[in-house]
């Protein structure tokens, strides 16, 4: 089933790559205890801020999304048993929905997709009872263009409240004396089954700022409180051009909107930053230089300064946009001060600290880990050339200092937080290299570990995690396939997950846990291409697992090794 979602211009043949490619008895429980204290199986970028996935622990159970069903897999008590599966989609649709992220309140399951069909964001409703299954509560349709971006995330989940980013382009719109004038009906919502749609948001929760750029966008963020167990949402739009990127804090929302094309030199301020605080109280902007690459170009601090990296130009999250970005690189540090509820002020140029930056044009990597930011190029979806090299830049953030350049022997493909030190993960475009990298007061390479003959198995953030159990130490597991682009995890599941023991920053491998052949006829009705990829390395309650694809595996750390001890398949083994 073709998706509209037409990828970047990286890879053009991708369009024809997606086209080429039930329930349980209710019983009531008591539901373990909030989210928020649960242990978190999601490589989320901000503690306290859970990202939209496709597993999600929930007690003795994991929860799954993948190709338009949802599974449930009881892994207390030792357990590894598939309970429930179900469809992500309302009895009888037949919208075709796409449905990529997945989140867990307490004892609600929310699944976020979009539906061309309806030219709408789709949020599924779902209920687990106390045995492990999931009932479908409700479906809500929200009108809207694609939210989906090559590495963010749309929805976000703080302290029970959902939080989602959608985009509605404004051809129909014309904006008079500051205001925006509708020709064509604002972003609504109606329940799957009914006929009228309602308004989510009001002219007057609608910010116009004095001189936008660019193509017109009404830059929607919902936030929804999921735990009165209704769909009662609060909406805010801001109107800007196509460009954006949408980051969460644990404090507010921002949205940083540009036309695609804003340089730091520009007398003109063509970007404009906006705050939305998640208290509820009155949002606030500031205008600003240039772009950043993904939602891994922001970082709030404690005292509530935002620090972002910034390029002369780029797309931001739409799309395929963070894999495109050209120019200098500046830090921009904007201190809640700069932001202003009533007028639309430029930041100032002394806010901007010019960096160095790449020579090359390949897509950026970038992150905020412990005192500095980090960033560099490499692949991404495409294929790394053999001999690939790169440099990363390591700049501190609160104090004075210079940019220290670090040569490496692979491309700068994923930055990854270690406690408060990294890895760098890349491809030579024939092995795949992990370097470790202590973030002292003067950074430097620690280790390095190669697997010939290995790619990336997975793009997205979520395909890593990292586990710690002491000072600089702990154990990190990524999926890897034999070498091939970045776009195969498209058409093709990882062949396994790679395991590596971390001991003073320095590696010792402990194995894989591999997948087997996978041809079962799974009838796929929906969301058929695994957008957002399909395996995960997963650390819970003390135990080690792998998904890949259908098939969860556990293994155990042995002696230096992780060895097998059980597998299970969540859609063969349902069938009986």
């Amino acid at each position: 089933m073709a998706r509209t979602r037409t990828p970047f211009r990286l890879i053009p043949s991708l369009v024809a790559l997606a086209a080429s490619l039930h329930g349980c008895g209710a019983q009531s429980a008591p539901a373990p205890a909030t989210t928020a204290a649960q242990e978190s199986i999601t490589n989320n970028q901000e503690a306290g801020v859970d990202e939209g996935g496709i597993v999600k622990a929930w007690g003795d159970y994991l929860v799954v999304l993948r190709r338009g069903r949802l599974f449930t897999v009881r892994v207390g008590d030792r357990d590894l048993s598939p309970v429930c599966m179900v469809d992500a989609f309302p009895v009888g649709s037949d919208l075709g929905t796409w449905y990529d992220e997945m989140l867990v309140s307490d004892r609600t399951v929310v699944v976020v997709g979009y539906s061309y069909r309806v030219s709408a964001t789709e949020i599924g409703l779902f209920e687990l009872d106390g045995q492990g299954c999931v009932h479908h509560r409700a479906t809500h349709f929200l009108h809207s263009h694609d939210y989906y971006s090559s590495r963010n995330y749309a929805s976000r989940l703080v302290e029970g409240k959902l939080v989602f980013y959608m985009p509605h382009y404004l051809g129909s719109y014309r904006i008079e004396e500051g205001h925006l004038v509708a020709n064509g009906t604002l972003p609504s919502v109606r329940r799957y089954g009914d006929d009228e749609w309602q308004p989510v948001i009001t002219m007057n929760a609608i910010h116009v700022p004095q001189a936008p750029h660019g193509d017109t966008t009404l830059h929607t963020v919902v936030i929804c409180d999921l735990a009165q167990g209704t769909f009662d949402c609060d909406a805010r739009g801001i109107v800007g051009g196509f460009g954006r990127t949408f980051y969460v804090s644990p404090n507010a929302v921002y949205v940083w909107v540009h036309d695609g094309a804003s340089r730091p030199a520009s007398d003109d301020a063509p970007a404009t930053v906006y705050r939305l605080p998640l208290n509820g109280t009155s949002p606030s902007a500031v205008r600003a230089w240039g772009v950043p690459t993904d939602q891994f170009s922001f970082s709030e601090d404690s005292e509530g300064v935002l620090n972002v990296l910034v390029r002369d130009a780029g797309y931001g999250d739409w799309m395929g946009g963070p894999e495109h970005s050209a120019g200098g690189v500046a830090l921009a540090r904007i201190a809640p001060s700069a932001f202003s509820a009533v007028e639309l002020p430029a930041l100032a140029q002394d806010a901007y600290t010019p960096l160095p930056g790449p020579e090359d044009q390949r897509p950026l990597q970038n992150r905020f880990v412990g005192d500095y930011v980090l960033y560099g190029t490499g692949t991404t979806w495409g294929s790394a050339a053999e001999g690939t090299r790169a440099k990363l830049f390591a700049h501190p953030v609160r104090r004075q200092g210079d940019t220290a350049r670090l040569a490496l022997p692979h491309g700068v493909d994923r930055i990854e937080a270690m406690g408060e030190d990294a890895v760098v993960i890349g491809s030579d475009g024939s092995s795949l290299h992990f370097s470790s990298l202590s973030l002292d007061r003067r950074p430097r390479l620690v280790d390095r570990f190669v697997r010939p003959d290995a790619s990336q198995g997975e793009l997205r953030s979520h395909g890593f995690f990292y586990k710690p159990e002491g000072d600089r130490e702990g154990v990190l597991g990524l999926p890897i396939r034999r070498n091939g682009a970045g776009w195969f995890h498209l058409r093709q599941g990882s062949a396994e997950i790679l395991y590596l023991e971390v001991q003073d920053l320095r590696f010792g491998r402990l194995g894989s846990l591999a997948s087997q052949d996978d041809d079962v006829d799974d009838d796929c009705q929906v969301s058929c291409v695994d957008w957002y990829g399909n395996a995960r390395p997963i650390f819970y309650r003390g135990r080690v697992f792998a998904l890949l694809g259908y098939e969860l595996v556990e293994g155990v750390i042995r002696r230096g090794r992780v060895v097998e001890v059980a597998r299970t398949h969540l859609f063969r083994d349902q069938q009986g």
